[in-house]
C-alpha cells in the first residue's frame, strides 16, 4: 500500500484492474511472489512493475482472501511505504491510477479483500 500525507489527510495510491479477476476494479497495487523472492522485495518489484515508482515498504499485515465462487485462495503479506517519483501505469494490467483519501478509499468497492488491508492501515495510522 503506497500512502502520502497531504496537509493533514492520508492519501493511498490505487490502480483500477485491467485484467481478470476484479478486472475495473480498484486495487491496492501489488501481485505475486516469484519462487526464491522475499516478500518485501516482491512487493518493491510489483510497485515498480504496475506504477513505475520506487517503493520503500514496511511490513503490515497478513490477510487471506478466499473466493471459491472463482477457486481462489491468496495468501496476502501486505506492506504500507512511501514512494519517490510519480506513478505511471503499466497499460497490461492497470487502466487507471490515483491517489484516493483514505476516507474515501475505505468506503469503496476494492477488488479482491483490499478494503480489510485499508482498515488495518487507517488503524495503525492512527497510533
Amino acid at each position: 500500500m503506497i500512502y502520502r500525507r497531504n496537509g493533514n489527510i492520508t492519501e493511498v495510491l490505487l490502480t483500477k484492474r485491467n485484467v481478470d479477476p476484479f478486472k475495473g476494479y480498484w486495487c491496492i497495487p501489488g501481485g505475486h511472489i516469484e519462487l526464491f523472492e522475499k516478500s518485501e522485495d516482491a512487493a518493491i518489484r510489483e510497485i515498480m512493475e504496475e506504477t513505475g515508482l520506487t517503493y520503500h515498504p514496511v511490513f503490515l499485515c497478513y490477510i487471506d482472501e478466499i473466493f471459491p465462487e472463482m477457486d481462489i485462495h491468496n495468501v496476502v503479506l501486505m506492506h504500507y511505504g512511501t514512494v519517490e517519483g510519480e506513478p505511471v501505469k503499466d497499460d497490461q494490467e492497470v487502466s487507471e491510477i490515483a491517489w484516493f483519501n483514505l476516507e474515501e478509499a475505505l468506503k469503496m468497492n476494492l477488488a479482491f479483500e483490499h478494503h480489510k488491508g485499508l482498515e488495518i492501515f487507517a488503524d495503525r495510522m492512527k497510533m
